[in-house]
């Protein structure tokens, strides 16, 4: 397949930030007398919005939030991210090399998802970018992969995703796009991550693996390989 654009999620898939996220996430909800851990973030809310984040745990643990728990979430998370996020290893050559148009579909609200580029040098390559904030339905849902490609001007069969959640997994299959599972981030690197879907979702652990199984990606280069 030779796309006619790719949608990149950005948490996980462009930015190496769903262990700092995890993290802060734990952190203040043992503030707000609510434990779980790193694997409990991973099984439970990786790929959705914070505000579906904070309503699965007043409802799973039955309690009540501080009111500015998501506020505090956000500071405390770009406070980290300023020092500790970094891009996922070799996506910025795979970006400059890209032969198709790409943006970025990310459940992350406005600011977080701009300043997290930013931070990670990604924000030039990648200008376009849709948040969940613009649809009425998050991941699992298909409308904000539905949004992205209306606004590129392409047909969602002619898309590429790459995703590293099940709720993105499912919200580009349920839109009717080719999707590509990134294993190479490292809240996924050694748990041997898979989903059950039909058909097979192929997963590949770094951006050299995409290009080998989508050649047409790239424009032809002498220089060497991504790496």
């Amino acid at each position: 397949m030779r796309p006619d654009l790719v949608i990149f999620d950005c948490d996980g898939v462009l930015i190496d930030s769903e262990l700092i996220s995890a993290r802060v996430l734990v952190e203040l909800a043992a503030e707000a007398g609510v434990v779980f851990d790193a694997a409990h973030v991973r099984e439970n809310f990786l790929g959705r919005s914070f505000p579906a984040v904070a309503q699965s745990i007043r409802e799973s643990f039955g309690v009540p939030l501080p009111p500015d728990f998501e506020a505090r979430y956000r500071t405390r998370l770009l406070d980290r991210f300023e020092t500790e996020l970094r891009p996922t290893e070799g996506v910025a050559d795979l970006l400059r090399r890209l032969a198709p148009p790409a943006c970025v579909a990310t459940s992350s609200s406005p600011p977080r998802a701009a300043r997290s580029l930013a931070i990670a040098g990604l924000d030039r390559l990648l200008p376009q970018v849709f948040t969940a904030s613009l649809v009425p339905r998050g991941k699992p849902a298909p409308d904000l992969f539905l949004h992205a490609a209306a606004a590129m001007g392409v047909a969602p069969e002619r898309c590429l995703v790459i995703e590293d959640s099940r709720p993105g997994l499912v919200a580009a299959r349920a839109a009717g796009m080719e999707v590509a599972f990134f294993t190479g981030g490292s809240h996924l690197r050694d748990v041997g991550a898979e989903f059950d879907m039909d058909p097979p979702v192929r997963a590949f652990r770094s951006w050299p693996e995409l290009v080998a199984a989508y050649p047409a990606l790239v424009r032809p280069t002498t220089s060497e390989p991504v790496t």
